[in-house]
C-alpha cells in the first residue's frame, strides 16, 4: 500500500507536468510561428522479485515539438514573412545566431531588418550584378543608393522627309570640328529638322543634346546628324557629327553607329562615349525597318531612349519566393540587395527553445545547414504573410480532459491506499 502511494504520486507529477504543456500551447495560440508540443511518457520500473517485474510509476520521458506547419495569413506588409515548407529564417543579437519561424520584421532606427525583441534577420548581400556574398551577416537597408549611370547609348526612331532638299546653309557646319565651341546657335537655314534628348553625366546631372538632320546635296538618300550639347559653364558645344544613309524604298542601310560620339559636359563630370543607334540597317543584317526612315512623311521623332540616369534614393522594396529584397529607387531603378538565408537541421525535434520564438541548435539537432530558399529542402518564401501557431485547440482541449481524468484516477489509488491504511492501524483494535 505504501508503494502505490509513491506509484499514484508519480503519476501526478507527470500528469502535472503534461497539463502545463497542454496549458502553454494554449496560452501561445496566437503567438507568431509557435510551434506546439506533447509529452511523452515512460514507465518506471521499482524492482524485479524473480520473474515479477514490479512498476514504480511513471515519468515524462519527453517533449517533442509538433513541427508540423502552421496556418498563413496574408498581411499585405512587405516585410512581414512566412515560410511555406521547411527550414527556419536565421536572426543573430550581435553574439550568437538563433533560428524562428517568426517572420514579423521590422525596420530598426538603424535600417537593420529585425524581430520586434531586436535580433537582426540574417542574409547575403547582393553586388551590382547580383553576386552573392560570401559572408553570412545582418540585412541594412539604411543608406542604400542607386549610383547614377552615365548615358553610353541612345536608342532613336525618326523619320526623315524624303521630299526634302538640302539646306541652303548647310555649309555653316564645317566651320567646326568635334569640340569646338560654337559661336551660336545653328540658323535655321542650316538644318532640316532637330529634336533634343536627355543624357545623363558621370555625376547623375541631366543635360540636353540637340541632333540637327541636314540632308546631303551631293549624295541621294544621305543625311548628316550633328550633335551640340551645353557644357557646365553654359557653352554651347559641337560634338561631332555622323551619317545616315537610305535604301531607295526609304529603309535605313547604315547609321554608321560603330562610331561613338564623345561629349564632355564639364563640371566634375567624366567625359564619356555616346553611342547613337537608329536602327538596325540593311548593311548591318537587318531590316531596315525597325528603327529610323526616309519616307515621304513629316519629319517625326519616335522613340527616344538612352541607358543613362540620375542617382537614387530607397523608396520601396519587395521580397520574392527565393528569398531575394529587390530595392526600387527614386530613380526608376530597380536594385537586388540582399538575399535571405533559411537554416535546416537533421534533427529539428531536438532543437532547444530559448524563448522570444527563438531556437538554438544543440548536439541531438545537429548543426544548421543554412542556404537559399527553394533549394536543399527548404520552403519558399511568402511576403507580406505570416505564419500562426500550429495549436488546434480542439486536441488540447480533448488531451486536457483526458490528463485531468489521469490525475483524478491518480489521486484517487492515494485516497484510497490511504483507506486501506486506516484500516491496518484500526485492526489492533
Amino acid at each position: 500500500m505504501l508503494k502505490s502511494l509513491f506509484t499514484s504520486l508519480s503519476g501526478l507529477g507527470a500528469t502535472s507536468l503534461a497539463m502545463g504543456t497542454i496549458g502553454n500551447n494554449i496560452a501561445n495560440v496566437n503567438t507568431i510561428g509557435f510551434k506546439g508540443s506533447r509529452n511523452t511518457f515512460a514507465d518506471l520500473l521499482a524492482s524485479s522479485i524473480g520473474n515479477l517485474s514490479i512498476g514504480g510509476g511513471v515519468r515524462v520521458s519527453s517533449t517533442i515539438p509538433n513541427l508540423m506547419q502552421g496556418s498563413i495569413i496574408t498581411t499585405g506588409i512587405t516585410t512581414d514573412l512566412a515560410i511555406d515548407g521547411n527550414g527556419f529564417f536565421i536572426v543573430n543579437d550581435n553574439e550568437a545566431n538563433y533560428y524562428t519561424r517568426a517572420g514579423n520584421f521590422i525596420l530598426d532606427k538603424d535600417g537593420y531588418l529585425v524581430t520586434p525583441e531586436g535580433y537582426k534577420l540574417q542574409g547575403w548581400e547582393l553586388s551590382d550584378t547580383g553576386t552573392i556574398s560570401s559572408t553570412l551577416g545582418a540585412i541594412n537597408l539604411a543608406n542604400v543608393v542607386s549610383k547614377a549611370q552615365a548615358t553610353t547609348n541612345v536608342n532613336l526612331k525618326v523619320n526623315l522627309d524624303a521630299r526634302e532638299s538640302a539646306p541652303s546653309n548647310a555649309t555653316w557646319w564645317s566651320s567646326y570640328a568635334a569640340g569646338d565651341t560654337l559661336t551660336s546657335s545653328p540658323p535655321s537655314d542650316a538644318f532640316n529638322y532637330s529634336t533634343t534628348l536627355t543624357v545623363y553625366d558621370s555625376l547623375g546631372n541631366d543635360h540636353a543634346v540637340s541632333i540637327y538632320f541636314v540632308k546631303d546635296s551631293t549624295t541621294d538618300n544621305t543625311w548628316a546628324a550633328h550633335y551640340v550639347y551645353t557644357n557646365a559653364d553654359g557653352d554651347l558645344v559641337y560634338a561631332g557629327s555622323q551619317n545616315l544613309s537610305f535604301n531607295s524604298d526609304g529603309s535605313l542601310y547604315d547609321d554608321n553607329s560603330s562610331s561613338a560620339i564623345t561629349i564632355d559636359f564639364g563640371g566634375g563630370a567624366a567625359s564619356q562615349n555616346v553611342t547613337f543607334d537608329y536602327g538596325t540597317g540593311t548593311n548591318e543584317g537587318g531590316t531596315g525597318l525597325d528603327g529610323s526612315t526616309q519616307f515621304s512623311l513629316p519629319f517625326s521623332t519616335n522613340f527616344l531612349g538612352q541607358n543613362g540616369y540620375p542617382g537614387g534614393d530607397l523608396v520601396n522594396i519587395s521580397i520574392d519566393s527565393d528569398g531575394v529584397i529587390d530595392g526600387l529607387f527614386s530613380n526608376g531603378q530597380v536594385k537586388r540587395l540582399y538575399q535571405i538565408a533559411l537554416a535546416n537541421f537533421a534533427s529539428p525535434w531536438n532543437l532547444s527553445k530559448v524563448g522570444d520564438n527563438l531556437y538554438n541548435s544543440t548536439t541531438a539537432s545537429g548543426q544548421a545547414v543554412v542556404g537559399v530558399p527553394n533549394t536543399g529542402g527548404r520552403g519558399k518564401i511568402l511576403s507580406g504573410s505570416l505564419e500562426m501557431a500550429n495549436v488546434d485547440l480542439a486536441t488540447e482541449f480533448t488531451n486536457m480532459i483526458l490528463i485531468q481524468r489521469a490525475f483524478q484516477a491518480n489521486a484517487r489509488v492515494i485516497t484510497t491506499s490511504d483507506e486501506m491504511l486506516t484500516e491496518l492501524v484500526n485492526l489492533k483494535r
